[in-house]
């Protein structure tokens, strides 16, 4: 089966799904949409060379294609009639599955996403940090964390502006709204297909002091927000 029918797509509305590896059982990636959109990353996999390709999904999908087999499509939630609410369903349903191929993390995942108490105490608790040099906030998926260290998953790779991300004296990390690290690039930031990444070196004690274990200030917290590149200048 590659599309829903008419009747289907009607009553479907907005919708959240997860695709899961036949091999293993695993949740991969999990996503929303409408129409058919739950089919389209199969069909964006075997259009394109995944050998080629820096997209963990595709890839992982083209293995599971090369083995004679199909990802699993799992949909938790249909009839949603606001994209709103079907954002915050799959911000939720990423929480529970670690280690997806998602690129980005859910909406608002970084300010209200799954958190143990003592995480919610320091994130509401935690002293602001005031911001005194051109900084690029990075919000980093905790997902991505648990799957290698902070500075990898810092580096990228990522949608920007490569000319502005350029103008940024530090780069700070930001896991559930705490300021985790702060790192300057050593070089420009390098392209890597259609995102870009840099190399991450370790900002000087007294920026260190400065802004980590902070929290990130009210301005770069607005809910709802998917970006997860910002910049303070």
């Amino acid at each position: 089966m590659d599309e829903f029918s008419t009747e289907a797509q009607k009553e479907l509305k907005y919708y959240v799904y997860r695709l899961i590896d036949p091999r293993s059982g695993d949740t991969f990636y999990v996503g929303k949409g409408k129409g058919n959109r739950l089919f389209a990353h199969v069909q964006q996999a075997l259009s394109e060379d995944s050998e080629e390709s820096t997209n963990l999904k595709l890839k992982q999908i083209s293995e599971i294609v090369a083995a004679g087999l199909d990802p699993i499509h799992v949909i938790h939630r249909h009839g949603i009639t606001d994209e709103k609410t079907a954002f915050e369903v799959e911000a939720a349903l990423m929480d529970a599955y670690p280690g997806l191929t998602n690129i980005q993390g859910g909406h608002s995942s970084g300010a209200r996403g799954c958190m143990n108490a003592k995480q919610i105490e320091e994130m509401y608790n935690a002293q602001e940090a005031e911001i005194e040099h051109s900084v690029l906030f990075i919000l980093v998926n905790r997902t991505a964390v648990e799957g290698s260290s902070l500075k990898e998953a810092t580096q990228g790779n990522w949608k920007l502006n490569p000319q502005r991300a350029n103008k940024a004296e530090f780069i700070l990390s930001i896991v559930d709204g705490i300021i985790r690290a702060a790192w300057f690039a050593k070089d420009e930031w390098q392209p890597a297909d259609d995102r870009w990444h840099f190399e991450a070196v370790q900002a000087p004690k007294q920026i260190q002091e400065q802004y980590v274990g902070k929290r990130i200030p009210a301005e770069y917290r607005k809910p709802g927000a998917s970006n997860p590149i910002k910049y303070s200048y």
